[in-house]
């Protein structure tokens, strides 16, 4: 399924070279305080339990982390807002946006800038939102017949075998059982979360995917933007 999409691979590797320059930081940062207002131990907060661990995936700096905890208590922080929005792509693709913002205000038209700027467009909602599904996605470093077996034996819905490794879809409700049985299995799980995964995908080469990967890591680089996923092939 996923394992269709270039982009989630690319994004992968495009996060390592964020992190060096610190933008990365920014992201999981507001990840972290929007998780955190569920509670700040991560042992009673899934969801903060799996940003955490992107977070240490990321090299992410102990003292950053502690602020961003801190930051969902704070009465004095600006209050963070998660949104949606949808977009088409060059190509006709459809493409999901999920942003945290203090001010929708600055945001939206910075989204909006990046796309009308990129061969791209703002959607009416709803209208790209029906070809993705909430998946919880798992990537494991091993790979190979041995892992893959392991991953479905996990509960996985679906598996493929990427570049850095092997991509699992879960249920969305299932994600932290599956990932748990990963880890008791001995698998090296590198991120665990939910994401928008399409349920089919459009083709797109030549001129046109070009276009689209310069889009995405446009939209990808604003400080707001958090993920962004698409259902290019």
């Amino acid at each position: 399924m996923s394992g269709h999409s270039k982009w989630a691979t690319t994004k992968r590797q495009k996060a390592v070279v964020d992190a060096k320059r610190g933008a990365l930081f920014t992201k999981i940062g507001n990840q972290i305080a929007i998780a955190a207002r569920a509670g700040a131990d991560p042992a009673m907060n899934p969801s903060l339990a799996m940003v955490l661990e992107k977070a240490r995936h990321a090299n992410m700096p102990k003292a950053n982390i502690e602020r961003a905890i801190a930051r969902a208590t704070d009465k004095s922080a600006a209050a963070l807002i998660e949104e949606v929005y949808e977009a088409y792509g060059p190509g006709g693709v459809g493409i999901v946006i999920e942003v945290a913002t203090d001010n929708k205000n600055r945001t939206l038209p910075e989204v909006r800038h990046t796309l009308d700027k990129n061969g791209g467009r703002m959607a009416d909602s709803g209208s790209v939102m029906f070809q993705f599904a909430r998946k919880g996605v798992i990537v494991i470093s091993e790979k190979g017949d041995e892992a893959m077996m392991a991953a479905l034996e996990a509960g996985a819905e679906d598996a493929s075998e990427e570049e850095d490794g092997i991509e699992i879809i879960t249920e969305a409700s299932d994600l932290m059982r599956v990932r748990q049985a990963l880890v008791d299995a001995g698998l090296t799980v590198v991120s665990a979360e939910q994401q928008y995964v399409p349920s089919s995908y459009v083709p797109v080469e030549g001129e046109s995917a070009e276009k689209l990967e310069k889009l995405l890591s446009a939209i990808d680089d604003l400080d707001d933007v958090t993920n962004v996923y698409t259902n290019a092939e």
